[in-house]
């Protein structure tokens, strides 16, 4: 697979799982977040499923799309990933209500210009 093919397999898999985390707590509040763990733990996957996929860019990708925050977006992956017994409800939910929704708009950018569409 080319570097280029690998990139946007990548950055659709970080689309699809960015979407997911939208459509799971659309019409959720945070109170309803925090005691659903059935809900947590679907978003915290694709948090994960998300940093490892960013993991997987290609340096000269995200040199180049500097204003993705992919060291941030790996960052969480591996807290999410290694200190799982010390997870932060609240700072997932955080992430999920407004950083991942700000996000999308981003890889779906990206992902047009990789694939070369207008």
């Amino acid at each position: 697979m080319q570097p280029e093919t690998r990139d946007a397999a990548r950055v659709n898999d970080m689309l699809t799982y960015s979407r997911y985390i939208v459509a799971y707590i659309s019409g959720v509040t945070d109170q309803q977040y925090l005691t659903n763990s059935q809900l947590r733990h679907s978003v915290e996957r694709c948090v994960e499923v998300i940093g490892e996929a960013a993991r997987n860019v290609s340096d000269a990708l995200r040199s180049a799309y500097p204003d993705i925050p992919w060291r941030r977006i790996i960052g969480q992956r591996n807290v999410l990933a290694h200190s799982y017994l010390v997870i932060d409800d609240m700072a997932i939910w955080a992430l999920a209500s407004n950083h991942i929704p700000q996000l999308i708009p981003q890889l779906e950018n990206l992902l047009a210009e990789i694939i070369g569409e207008p």
